[in-house]
């Protein structure tokens, strides 16, 4: 499957570690043409640096803040003079609170909306209409979680954001289709990325959910799964949750 985003435009947020960037460097190597987002300038160089010089596809860094509109409209209006399209869009970034009842924070809780959900619906807004619906093409990836379709105790605020994600795939995905445009989203179970193995270590030690599988999964399954949407491959799906949970039982 080597190049299977050969020459396709992509943009991916919150790509300085974990699943982002896992995603970031797998598209690169099919051959994409990568716009990787992270907050902090310069925090993506050395290894966007080292990426490109594998000679396969190429890697460009966007800094921008999900939280501050000026910030996204700049960089797309770079994609835009740089690429004139964008046909895929990996909504990555998020913010994660683990909150019980009775100890949720507002404020806390309108920081994590204004990226989980409202950074993402404005970003896409721009991309599909500046973008997508003009070319009659285009894959939306949003990344959901298993706690948005199953629940979890002491993570009632998070959970409820990424169900807003799975909700507004959904109805993306009927509303986008007539222009040839699809809306998946994926759903990761426990992933072991470092933000995960620290909050287990300190949060979930002796209370970590029965998993199928019997292992985490890695970042880089997850970016398998957001090849799939990104692909051809996936040509014909569209308005899908796809679950990237190895078995669990949440």
């Amino acid at each position: 499957m080597a190049g299977i985003l050969k020459d396709k435009v992509c943009l991916i947020t919150g790509t300085s570690r974990g699943i982002g960037r896992a995603t970031a460097e797998l598209f690169v190597r099919e051959g994409g043409i990568v716009y990787a987002n992270a907050r902090e300038d310069g925090c993506l160089q050395t290894w966007v640096d080292a990426l490109n010089a594998e000679g396969n596809g190429s890697i460009i860094p966007v800094y921008f803040d999900l939280a501050k509109p000026d910030e996204m409209k700049q960089a797309i209006m770079k994609i835009k003079k740089e690429q004139g399209r964008v046909d895929v869009l990996v909504n990555n970034a998020g913010m994660v609170t683990n909150e019980v009842i009775g100890m949720i924070s507002r404020e806390k809780t309108r920081d994590m909306f204004e990226v989980n959900v409202f950074g993402l619906l404005e970003l896409t807004q721009m991309i599909v209409s500046r973008f997508m619906v003009r070319q009659k093409s285009g894959s939306v990836i949003n990344m959901a979680s298993m706690v948005g379709l199953e629940g979890c105790k002491g993570q009632v605020a998070y959970s409820a954001s990424k169900g807003a994600v799975i909700s507004m795939t959904k109805s993306m995905a009927k509303e986008l289709a007539p222009n040839n445009v699809r809306v998946n989203a994926i759903a990761p179970g426990m992933i072991g990325t470092e933000r995960l193995e620290n909050t287990i270590k300190e949060e979930y030690k002796d209370n970590i959910p029965p998993i199928g599988l019997g292992r985490l999964g890695t970042p880089e399954e997850v970016a398998q799964a957001c090849l799939y949407f990104a692909s051809d491959c996936s040509s014909y799906t569209t308005g899908q949750i796809l679950a990237v949970g190895g078995g669990i039982s949440l």
